[in-house]
């Protein structure tokens, strides 16, 4: 097994690998947002990858995810953990809440979205768009650390990178999704397309615009990122140890995908 970590700013602790290198990987679909970094925490390899770069210069529609994805399973990542900051579109999803992403609505508009758009036409499944062994296993490790987890939620993906307007962030809240986003899509999908497991943690930040009296600013994520980025890492520092080799459909995906 070889974990893969992608993770908007602050999430990389470099304490918790050991034997660390960084490695420039080039792709046909150009450059991954940025070195990724390898090394080994608990007996399991470990691969990071700041998604929006290291200095947080790419926005959410301008990562090249095709390269980021490819990227990772041309070094062997066999499983990718996600990590990201979502807005609530629920009361009860708190910010400083975890949430443990199953479902998404994707509403992107611009961004390539599977590796398969020349003479290969490739229908992938993705009814359950992130894996449930994953899943998991960072919902038994939450538990053990008593996070405030929410071990489901959908999330209404959007192309960004401005936030929503009032009457948009109403209108999901009524589709019964739980959160709103940026980049999980179309991450999750090209993972499928890789035969790569993927799991997303989302980190609440804030109340979107539905909230009457409450207005996001970059300020506010921000700061909520910092005071819970220590969970996180926590999470992942307990979770990926834990993680050992298994079969899975995820594994699978290309099987039948292709006419």
């Amino acid at each position: 097994m070889k974990i893969g970590i992608i993770g908007g700013t602050g999430v990389y602790d470099p304490n918790i690998l050991t034997n660390v290198k960084k490695e420039r990987v080039k792709t046909k679909y150009g450059d991954p947002s940025d070195l990724i970094t390898t090394g080994n925490l608990g007996g399991i390899e470990v691969a990071v990858l700041p998604r929006h770069g290291s200095q947080h210069t790419f926005n959410p529609s301008s990562v090249n995810y095709r390269a980021n994805i490819y990227a990772l399973k041309k070094i062997g990542v066999t499983e990718i953990i996600s990590v990201s900051a979502v807005g609530s579109l629920k009361e009860n999803y708190k910010p400083g809440d975890l949430v443990l992403v199953d479902q998404c609505i994707d509403l992107t508009k611009k961004r390539k979205n599977t590796f398969y758009d020349g003479k290969k036409v490739c229908h992938i499944s993705v009814a359950e768009p992130t894996c449930k062994n994953l899943g998991k296993i960072l919902e038994e490790e939450s538990a053990k650390l008593n996070l405030k987890v929410h071990n489901k939620g959908t999330c209404v993906v959007i192309e960004g990178p401005r936030y929503s307007t009032k009457a948009e962030s109403i209108v999901y809240k009524s589709w019964d999704a739980d959160i709103i986003g940026m980049t999980m899509a179309p991450e999750c999908f090209l993972a499928r397309e890789a035969e790569i497991c993927y799991a997303t943690v989302a980190l609440v930040t804030d109340y979107d615009v539905w909230k009457e009296g409450h207005v996001v600013s970059t300020d506010e994520v921000k700061a909520t990122m910092k005071k819970n980025l220590e969970n996180v890492r926590l999470l992942l520092k307990t979770a990926i140890p834990k993680m050992t080799d298994y079969d899975c459909s995820c594994k699978h995906a290309l099987e039948g995908a292709f006419i």
